[in-house]
This record gives structure tokens, C-alpha cells and sequence, in this order.
């Protein structure tokens, strides 16, 4: 019998299914607990605690923020001493925040513990899978994995928003979040513990700029590269958040508003299951733009469009543009920069996305009511999309000139 061989990228292909399907679970958990979960009950906090609903959302948010800062610091943790005791740890804290929010006494507490949250998101979710995958699956195989991991971690609302409603119904929101917190004790821990063993290999070895992490960042190639992708995260996920009052102004009923939002995810899981066309057929500055640009285009339909179903077509076309628009997301520093330093640049990079999507609901609120209507804020948030396009052109090294090879080409 022929023993299994250990690739260059510290895993054989069984090992890297085991990665793969573990942080599937792990990030449809995670998300669904510790993200998805909060939309739900927060109304119910409000009317349970008599904390204005404004001031609940707040605590979220300061955890937003909080997972931004601390995101570089696992970025630079996980390329030195890989994902496995880090998202293993993450997994416990995550845990333990979840009781303190369901615990919490007062508002400054349920801030805090939000706070806690947020340093446990930084530490599970997106930015260290994304590592993960990268270093284990190598060039070969990476973009299929993250493919897969995005579609898992697209259902975590499908599975956790119903879910938490039901508990909620059932038990409270303070029960409910002890019971979730149990949840991603049970399933996060153990199998980012055991699906994350192995040899964490090396970073590729690299010359010049590319293999000085404060290089890239300073360039105007990754600085043009985090404005495009940070305001279009804003207004993509303001778009989101504010479709539904979008949508009251054409006079269409809750429930069908609920059900069209819901079609939006179901655009976002086709996106990225055809992700692959795109990176096979597009170079990475094309595919950025196109992906950017379709989402401007549908943000300004929707603020003009007035009839049901072009409104129904548009919204699966936007959800397909954000879909991808996360494996852009994921894919944005290899594409240019290569694998050698990824999980700090992708965590200096996701900093500001994490922020922006923190404000992007209240950004949304406060452009329709300083503009007298959503339809006109979606047309401003289509504006901040277009300048996103024009940074996006400059987004690659080859485009300014840097890192240039023979014959003038790019060397990345």
C-alpha cells in the first residue's frame, strides 16, 4: 500500500477536505450566532430591557469595530503560527460572549460583552478561514475551496435567523442566546481543534516589494484596491439593510418585501457557485470592476425602478454581484500580491470593509432622511459605487506600473 504523500502545501487531499469541511461548519455556525442572530432579537431586547433600539444596535456596532481592530493582529498570527489554536481559542471566547450578552444586567455591560463578541469575530469568521484555505489549498485548488466556504457560510442566515425566531418565541432572548452560545461551544470548538491539525507550511518564499507586507500596504495599487472594496461594501450592505423601507415607499406589503430581501441571498449563493467563470476568464482588475460595477448599476435601478417584478430581477442580480463581490473579497490579495503575507494584508484590508459595514445601516437611514426619500439615497449610494469603480481601475500593480517583469509585463 502506498502511503499518502504530504503536498507542498502541508496537507494531502484528504487533509485539505477535512479543512475545507470543517470551517464550513464552523463559519455557518459562527455567523449564524454571533451575526445573524442579533437582527432578529433585537427588537426584543429593546422591548424587553427599554434600552432605545438605536443604543442596542450601537453595542453591535461597537463590536464591528472592535473585530476591525483586532483583525490585524490575527492576520499577522495566523501567517506566523497558522488558524488552529487561534480559531480554537476564538471558538471558546465567542462562546463565553454570547453568555455575557445574555447576562448582561445593563447597557454598559451588553456593550462590553458585545466588545468581547467582537474580538471573538475576529478571530472566527472570514478573515482567518480565508487565511486558512489560501496557505493549505494553494494556488491549484484555493479558489474552489473558498468558493465552497462562502456558499456554506451564505447559509448561515437560512439556518439561524428562523431558528433564533423559534427559540425566541419559545424561550426569550436571554434563553435563546444561552442556548446558541451552547450551540457554538459544541460544534466551533471541537472541530476547529480537530479540523485544523497539521503542518502549517511555510510562506512562499518572495523577493523585492512583494515579500514586504509594509510595502504593499503603502502602495497606491493596495490603497486604491481598499477604497474600492471599502466603499463598495458600504453601500452594498446599506442597500441591504434599507431595501425593505425602499420598498414600503412603492407601496409593497411587508410580507412581499420580506420575501424579495430573501431572493437576494438566493442570488448570492448563485454568484459565487459561478465565481469560477469569471476568475478563469477575467484578469483580477476586470473581474473587480465588472463585479463593482453591476452592483452600481442595480443600487441605481432600485432607486428608479417602480414595478414588483423588475425590482425581483434586480435584486437576484445585485445578490449574484455580492456573492462574488465576497470571493473578490477573499481572493484580492493572492490575485495580486501572492500568498506570502495574506492573512496580514487581508486583515489590513478587511479593517476598513468591517467598518464600513458597521456603518452601512445607519449611513443608509440618514441619506434618506437627509435626501427626503430612499429611492433618491439609492441613487447616492449608486454614486459612491461608481467612484469605487474608478478606484477599483487602479487596484492592480500592473496597473501603475509597479512590480513590472520583462517585456514591461506585470511579474505578479
Amino acid at each position: 500500500m502506498t502511503p499518502r504523500t504530504t503536498e507542498p502545501t502541508g496537507l494531502d487531499r484528504s487533509g485539505r477536505r477535512r479543512v475545507t469541511g470543517a470551517l464550513c461548519l464552523t463559519q455557518i455556525t459562527s455567523w449564524g450566532v454571533l451575526f445573524y442572530a442579533f437582527p432578529v432579537l433585537a427588537p426584543g431586547i429593546s422591548a424587553d430591557t427599554g434600552w432605545g433600539l438605536e443604543r442596542v444596535m450601537g453595542a453591535f456596532t461597537v463590536g464591528q469595530l472592535m473585530a476591525a481592530l483586532m483583525g490585524i493582529w490575527v492576520g499577522r498570527h495566523v501567517d506566523r503560527h497558522g488558524p488552529r489554536w487561534l480559531m480554537g481559542g476564538g471558538s471558546v471566547l465567542a462562546a463565553a460572549a454570547v453568555v455575557l450578552v445574555a447576562r448582561a444586567p445593563g447597557l454598559a455591560w451588553f456593550t462590553v460583552a458585545w466588545l468581547v463578541a467582537g474580538a471573538a469575530m475576529s478571530m472566527v469568521l472570514y478573515p482567518p478561514a480565508f487565511a486558512a484555505i489560501t496557505r493549505w489549498h494553494g494556488d491549484g485548488d484555493r479558489v474552489r475551496a473558498l468558493t465552497i466556504l462562502t456558499v456554506a457560510g451564505g447559509l448561515a442566515s437560512t439556518v439561524f435567523a428562523p431558528l433564533t425566531a423559534t427559540l425566541s418565541g419559545w424561550l426569550g432572548w436571554r434563553d435563546t442566546f444561552l442556548v446558541l452560545a451552547l450551540v457554538l461551544a459544541v460544534v466551533t470548538v471541537p472541530a476547529h481543534l480537530w479540523g485544523l491539525r497539521g503542518s502549517w507550511p511555510s510562506a512562499p518564499t518572495a523577493t523585492g516589494a512583494r515579500s514586504r507586507p509594509r510595502t504593499v500596504i503603502v502602495s497606491p495599487a493596495f490603497i486604491a484596491l481598499v477604497g474600492a472594496l471599502t466603499l463598495t461594501a458600504l453601500s452594498a450592505f446599506a442597500v441591504v439593510v434599507n431595501l425593505v423601507p425602499l420598498l414600503a415607499e412603492r407601496e409593497i406589503s411587508l410580507t412581499t418585501a420580506g420575501v424579495v430581501l430573501g431572493l437576494g441571498g438566493v442570488g448570492q449563493v448563485v454568484g459565487r457557485l459561478g465565481f469560477g467563470v469569471l476568475n478563469r476568464r477575467l484578469s483580477p482588475r476586470s473581474r473587480t470592476v465588472l463585479v463593482i460595477g453591476v452592483l452600481a448599476v442595480t443600487t441605481a435601478a432600485l432607486g428608479l425602478l417602480e414595478a414588483l417584478v423588475p425590482i425581483v430581477c434586480v435584486v437576484l442580480l445585485a445578490g449574484a454581484s455580492r456573492g462574488m463581490f465576497t470571493l473578490i473579497q477573499a481572493t484580492a490579495v493572492t490575485d495580486r500580491w501572492g500568498t506570502g503575507h495574506y492573512g496580514q494584508l487581508t486583515a489590513v484590508l478587511t479593517a476598513p470593509i468591517t467598518v464600513a459595514i458597521a456603518l452601512a445601516p445607519w449611513v443608509g437611514a440618514q441619506l434618506a432622511a437627509l435626501l427626503g426619500s430612499y429611492s433618491v439615497a439609492f441613487l447616492a449610494l449608486a454614486a459612491v459605487n461608481a467612484a469605487a469603480v474608478g478606484l477599483s481601475l487602479l487596484s492592480h500593480p500592473r496597473a501603475l506600473g509597479q512590480h513590472r517583469g520583462k517585456h514591461g509585463r506585470s511579474s505578479i
